[in-house]
């Protein structure tokens, strides 16, 4: 009787985890997805523009340099005018602050596509996928949390990619993986350094590995840091749903129970953990190729 119990509550945990998975999915490819139209609308038409503001101010500056060539001596007042306001550092700095909003809106643009790609909001069934761009996508969205802040120095990435073939897969659940893993990295790098002084000298320098070979029969996907790490005892329950080892309000213990499932039972992978406390954690990501 007991040992029923246990299996069906197990079960009816795995069903809750799944709910809460589902849900967090569509909420998610729906929030990125609404983000991005959001966010593309404005910036196409500020980069549309600055084509024409570019274009106008050349011919502005065109037309200065006609009156230059023939009234080389203009009144008194428009001579201290241009000597005011520097004519010449203004153009020069007005077409620098054009070339600047330019990258700006390429920028916001690759962070759009960024966030439709993490996403695939709209996509049903598996599909052909390249890793690596999943893998870039989400780092390029947790790109802030890899910067320096005023409590730690820049968390150093390394990334040793083989060559991968094309995966069958659904690709925003696996790039959520990503997205747990990683930022697990980050907060076991930051748990590590919290009481520590910041001096660059003798800070934890925290570092991210995240490195792809292609085996016989699919790929694997390995993700390490020199953080934290987690003891034995923990080790052996990270994947169950709803455990974690945070503080309070800092974790909900459905990440890595999610990453597990859509690795295992989405993908019928292997997802692994290995690691030594006080030296950091790395997880290996075992998929087929179909």
């Amino acid at each position: 009787m007991t040992k029923t119990l246990i299996a069906k509550n197990a079960e009816l945990q795995q069903i809750q985890t799944q709910l809460i998975h589902a849900e967090k999915v569509a909420t998610l490819g729906q929030m990125t997805a609404g983000i991005a139209h959001e966010v593309n609308n404005p910036i196409n038409f500020i980069a549309g523009n600055l084509n024409f503001i570019e274009q106008y101010f050349q011919e502005i500056v065109n037309l200065l340099e006609l009156y230059q060539k023939y009234l080389p001596d203009p009144p008194s007042e428009i001579q201290n005018a241009i000597k005011t306001k520097d004519i010449s550092y203004l153009l020069n700095d007005f077409s620098k602050i054009i070339q600047s909003m330019h990258l700006g809106t390429v920028r916001v643009t690759e962070i759009v596509s960024s966030l439709n790609k993490f996403s695939r909001y709209g996509e049903a069934g598996k599909k052909l996928a390249n890793l690596h761009e999943g893998l870039e996508t989400t780092l390029l969205i947790l790109g802030h949390r890899l910067k320096s802040n005023a409590h730690r120095p820049t968390v150093k990435l390394i990334k040793e990619y083989g060559e991968l073939p094309l995966i069958e897969c659904y690709p925003g659940e696996l790039n959520q993986v990503f997205m747990n893993l990683i930022s697990n990295g980050i907060d076991a790098i930051e748990e590590i350094q919290k009481n520590q002084y910041f001096d660059e000298k003798f800070r934890h320098l925290g570092m991210i590995w995240i490195k792809t070979e292609a085996i016989t029969e699919g790929v694997i996907i390995r993700i390490a840091d020199n953080g934290s790490g987690i003891s034995e005892a923990n080790r052996t329950k990270i994947f169950d749903a709803f455990y974690t080892t945070k503080v309070i309000g800092k974790g909900t213990g459905l990440g890595l129970s999610i990453a597990y499932q859509i690795v295992v039972n989405n993908h019928r992978g292997k997802l692994s953990c290995h690691s030594t406390q006080g030296e950091g954690t790395e997880f290996v990501i075992e998929l087929p190729i179909r």
